[in-house]
């Protein structure tokens, strides 16, 4: 059986797209849904290529019960052809992603993770009422903060993953 393969996307893959990445692979798992869906994650920019998650991110994860090994990756067109769902965490992103799916030209979905936030299902994609805060240069609230946007998104993309979207 193929794995429906979810790739949530940041700018620099260290703080916002892996607390995601913990998030929904945790939801995942609790909604029994993990040997059917894979999550993974990745960056825009390549200036933390390599690097771990940010400290304050690892610690905020782990003060909410989510764990995650993670090193800081670099999304390129040649991704799209494994990846059935990527999901951006602001419209920059978004752009970004579009632009590398017509170069790659496969029929990837590319949507917004809070667009699964069933109290935004109104706001119309991309938007920047759907932006996840890049929180690396605030203080540890800004973590926390995410980290709630993201627990929102990620219930509704799981309720959606359960009703068979992840069945293609």
């Amino acid at each position: 059986m193929s794995h429906f393969q979810i790739t949530v996307v940041c700018l620099g893959n260290i703080c916002r797209s892996p607390i995601a990445e913990a998030v929904v692979r945790h939801r995942l798992a609790a909604a029994r849904l993990a040997e059917h869906v894979r999550v993974d994650s990745a960056g825009t920019g390549d200036w933390h290529l390599g690097y771990p998650v940010d400290p304050r991110a690892q610690a905020t994860l782990a003060r909410h019960g989510y764990a995650l090994e993670h090193r800081a990756r670099q999304i390129d067109p040649t991704w799209f052809a494994g990846i059935d769902l990527a999901l951006a965490m602001d419209t920059a992103n978004y752009a970004d992603l579009r632009t590398m799916l017509d170069a790659a030209g496969t029929r990837t979905e590319v949507r917004m993770l809070r667009g699964f936030d069933p109290a935004l299902a109104d706001v119309v994609e991309p938007s920047g009422l759907l932006d996840v805060p890049d929180p690396y240069y605030g203080g540890d609230e800004g973590f926390d903060t995410v980290l709630t946007m993201i627990e929102r998104a990620a219930d509704g993309l799981v309720e959606r993953l359960r009703a068979g979207a992840w069945q293609r």
